[in-house]
């Protein structure tokens, strides 16, 4: 007979006495309902222990979107399952289609905790996938010059935090699978190993969603080098623009100052002095606007 318990934020004392009656491993208790546990998969003399979590993104833009993670642990029994979960974001309902669907529940336990891990794996390459499409966005962003920086820099650092918090569970996964298959046939802990095939494409799946975590790492990390990048561009170019700019209005500057001191010079009190130094300014500022713009500097 196959048996299946879900325990939804169980008190303390209904999971002690649990322990005492299946003989659950002291530790394994504390570490179901200890809080910011890592995944992991513990052999004990009577269970394996499994602790886990599902990933999902909350909210549609990523200056606001935050990873909201949900946990379960798992007593893996050689005919029966107890999940324990702190609370409702691992969603049960998809894991319970997921078991119906599979149709490998003549397989006992074994295919229980396929199922459920296959799940997981599943949720986190959808989080994976929407990270890589936000990432995609922000790239078009940064040369788009009605965006402002302070909106770049918010998303990249919502992206930021939501994959480190990703990789701290997807990553230990592979150690996860691997720890199930390789406690598949031990004493007590023995399930069957008619799966095999089902848990290397579940670790092969695990392999390529730590590997796509990686690879968005790099992303987010160019992503941000090239926003400071063009941060410095656009300094520099406004700085360009100023020095082309200060330099025209030196030239009227000059000239008035010159023509302005009490010294008699060509056109000194008569009219032709006056169109003398409008000439002159007209001439210097012109020649100079065209120079810079020639040399792109305005």
């Amino acid at each position: 007979m196959l048996v299946w318990l879900d325990l939804h934020q169980p008190e303390r004392e209904v999971l002690d006495a649990l322990a005492v009656e299946l003989d659950l491993d002291p530790l394994a208790v504390e570490d179901a309902v200890e809080p910011r546990e890592r995944p992991k998969a513990t052999r004990h003399a009577s269970h394996t222990f499994l602790t886990c979590y599902s990933t999902r993104l909350s909210g549609e833009d990523f200056d606001v979107a935050r990873l909201e993670l949900g946990r379960v642990s798992a007593f893996v029994m050689k005919n029966a399952l107890i999940t324990v979960r702190p609370d409702d974001l691992v969603d049960m309902d998809a894991i319970l289609e997921r078991w119906s669907g599979d149709g490998l529940l003549s397989h006992g336990v074994a295919a229980l905790v396929h199922g459920m891990l296959d799940e997981l794996v599943d949720g986190h390459f959808n989080t994976i996938e929407h990270m890589d499409e936000a990432l995609e966005g922000l790239e078009d962003l940064l040369f788009d010059p009605a965006t402002k920086t302070r909106v770049i820099q918010q998303r990249i650092f919502g992206i930021r935090k939501s994959l480190v918090q990703l990789r701290r569970v997807v990553l230990p996964m592979r150690e996860v699978v691997t720890a199930v298959m390789r406690f598949r046939t031990e004493g007590g802990n023995a399930l069957s190993t008619e799966l095999d095939g089902n848990f290397n494409d579940l670790y092969d799946h695990v392999i390529r969603a730590s590997e796509w975590t990686d690879s968005l790492r790099d992303v987010v990390s160019s992503v941000f080098e090239t926003n400071l990048s063009l941060q410095d561009s656009r300094l520099n170019e406004v700085m360009k623009k100023l020095a082309g700019w200060g330099a025209i209005i030196a030239v009227p500057t000059a000239v008035t100052g010159w023509f302005g001191q009490n010294l008699p010079y060509p056109g000194f009190s008569d009219v032709f002095g006056l169109w003398q130094s409008a000439l002159l300014i007209l001439l210097g500022t012109v020649g100079l606007y065209i120079l810079f713009r020639k040399v792109d500097w305005i």
